[in-house]
């Protein structure tokens, strides 16, 4: 891997990162302002290590070990940052089972946006579909029957993996449903101890960050890669948090962008997983374009609203 791919990657998986965990940085500082001063400073310092060191560095490790149960817990974690020619010749062997799970939970992740959830309207066919929400569940099970179906043909454990990643979707979707009932209930407790609020954080860091690793293997396989952009950007967020996520709140279509982007890389990873090759640039040049795109939306609302 030459350098310039490297630091594309990199670039690419920050970004990503980045914007995928704006919510994450909106319900970090809500709970904050409930804790005193000390715990607060403790959670945004200490908990980078938790944060980025063992929940991004496990994650990947853990989703090779899926996908590649042959490997083991202990060969799995070697895989993850060995150079190995005989490990790598296992991982690409296993990579359209990653790649079929990751792309399935992706896009149900942004099919159930789509549909389902509250959203400044960036594009007309997001209301459109916002008004279809019934159909929500329909669509994802046709969707994922279809892949299962061809999937069956090329290979019986690449269609296990689609009914994996369709799982693994609905049960960190019922976690974020409850850390959302959490939330509010951590709000109105002002009885709960500072200690109790850092732990429900660092879980619920933990569940935001799935989406993040997934996604992460879109742009690369090189989990030290994986941990090096999202910890950057797991970094970034925490800085967010401190500074001040009401300006972040300005930027209204910044969600819309990174749920975009992670259909088209769900998308890009069904491919892969069905054996089409996508070039490695196509990821994080892609990401750029999609987050910049509403990015400059975002601002020029925000100019309209403030001359307006």
């Amino acid at each position: 891997m030459g350098i310039g791919q490297i630091i594309l990657s990199v670039l690419g998986l920050c970004v990503f990162e980045v914007i995928s965990s704006i919510d994450n940085a909106v319900v970090n500082a809500d709970v904050l302002a409930t804790m005193d001063k000390k715990w607060r400073k403790w959670f945004l310092i200490w908990g980078i290590f938790f944060g980025v060191f063992l929940v991004r560095g496990l994650l990947p490790w853990i989703i090779i070990w899926v996908s590649s149960p042959a490997l083991g817990p202990w060969g799995s974690f070697m895989a993850a940052f060995s150079s190995d020619p005989q490990v790598e010749t296992a991982l690409e062997q296993s990579s359209p089972l990653l790649m079929m799970g990751g792309g399935i939970f992706l896009v149900f992740l942004f099919f159930h946006w789509l549909f389902l959830e509250h959203k400044k309207f960036g594009l007309p066919l997001e209301y459109f579909f916002r008004r279809q929400g019934v159909w929500f569940f329909a669509v994802v099970s046709t969707l994922l029957s279809v892949i299962i179906w061809h999937a069956l043909k090329k290979d019986p454990m690449l269609a296990f993996a689609a009914s994996i990643g369709a799982s693994a979707f609905f049960i960190t979707h019922g976690f974020k449903q409850y850390a959302e009932q959490a939330e509010v209930e951590l709000k109105n407790k002002s009885d709960l101890s500072d200690i109790s609020k850092i732990m429900y954080l660092e879980v619920l860091d933990a569940t935001f960050s799935i989406d993040g690793v997934v996604g992460a293997f879109a742009f690369t396989m090189s989990v030290p890669l994986i941990i090096l952009g999202n910890g950057l950007g797991a970094f970034v967020v925490r800085e967010f948090t401190i500074r001040g996520v009401d300006k972040i709140k300005k930027y209204v279509y910044l969600k819309n962008g990174a749920m975009y982007s992670i259909f088209f890389l769900g998308m890009m990873m069904l491919l892969e997983g069905f054996g089409i090759h996508v070039p490695h640039y196509v990821a994080p040049v892609m990401t750029f374009m999609v987050i910049g795109f509403f990015f400059f939306k975002s601002l020029k609302e925000k100019k309209d609203r403030e001359h307006g």
